[in-house]
């Protein structure tokens, strides 16, 4: 009896098999990538979200457009770097620019509940008016109680009713927005982050620096009676460096006393930057009469000022009284 229909099944069968190696490996290597924008892309935007009900302004880029509403004074105006699938806007705004490319305009409906919340009854609520500060003793004044805040509604002998919803629970809002442009360069992604956390303009700059670094490398556990310390290892690293001036206005920001950490760990998360360096500059206004004679016969050069007051036996608190 002959073998040959069991080896012709064997044959198709494996050519079958091939067949749809072949035709899964196609659409493997047809697949499309994601087109267009996607997550972990900076991208320069402008915006203007309104409340859908009253077309109340809730945020804007446009410096006319804060002018015609009357908060042209409440702050800087421009178009603002964000990084796609980072929460920097609303989920519903990052859904809708997925996938979208420059110069592309937009146009999406952000639900109260993703917004600002729905508006919640029990969040009215009354409250001793002795914890209300007099000059804020008015309808519509906003207060903050107990780290709360809220909005006074009424105010009777005292009692108050407070409204700690926020303004504008329960309200749908609605972005219009235009990308712009898709930043790059890494001392502008850290300008544009650094904008959006702070509304600083600040001066800054990145440098290569060569770092020292010090390592412990722990000794080989394969022999366990051995007497081997960890060694301390010294070595130069290259680091790409943000360096950013400091100002009165960047050391009084009340973000950035309280999340300079967070801040700072997320430009070097989602950039290309190694560290951070917070430079005071003091360029000597004011100081060059008198310390020029005083220092004159030191042997000029750099000369480090505190350790000459020292040694000159010099109070540097009665100069600075007798300079004002």
């Amino acid at each position: 009896m002959s073998d040959e229909p069991d080896e012709i099944e064997e044959t198709e069968a494996v050519a079958e098999t091939e067949a749809v190696a072949e035709t899964e490996e196609e659409e493997s290597v047809d697949e499309p990538e994601d087109e267009g924008l996607q997550d972990g892309d900076f991208i320069r935007i402008a915006y203007t979200a309104r409340t859908v009900d009253d077309d109340q302004l809730v945020d804007t880029t446009d410096e006319e457009v804060a002018e015609e509403e009357g908060v042209g004074d409440q702050g800087e105006f421009s178009p603002r770097v964000i990084v796609l699938g980072e929460g920097h806007l609303f989920p519903a705004v990052e859904d809708d620019i997925r996938g979208k490319e420059i110069g592309d305009e937009g146009s999406v409906v952000v639900s109260a509940e993703e917004a600002f919340g729905t508006y919640d009854e029990s969040e009215v609520r009354t409250v001793s008016a002795d914890k209300i500060g007099e000059d804020d003793r008015y309808p519509g004044a906003r207060i903050q109680i107990d780290g709360q805040q809220g909005v006074l509604e009424t105010i009777i002998g005292g009692r108050a009713r407070v409204d700690f919803n926020h303004p504008l629970a329960g309200e749908d809002i609605e972005y219009e927005y235009e990308l712009l442009e898709a930043v790059d360069e890494d001392l502008e992604q850290a300008r544009g982050l650094l904008n959006m956390f702070l509304d600083l303009d600040l001066d800054m700059w990145i440098e290569d620096d060569e770092v020292e670094e010090t390592r412990v490398e722990e000794p080989d556990a394969v022999d366990e009676d051995s007497d081997a310390e960890p060694e301390t290892i010294t070595e130069t690293v290259e680091k790409h460096t943000l360096y950013i001036e400091s100002t009165p206005q960047l050391s009084m920001n009340q973000q950035w006393m309280m999340q300079k950490q967070q801040i700072a760990q997320q430009l070097i998360d989602l950039t290309d930057i190694d560290r951070i360096l917070i430079q005071e500059i003091l360029d000597g206004a004011g100081m060059g009469m008198g310390m020029g004679g005083m220092f004159g016969g030191m042997g000029g050069g750099d000369v480090d000022i505190e350790e000459a007051l020292e040694e000159a036996d010099i109070d540097a608190d009665e100069i600075a009284e007798d300079l004002e």
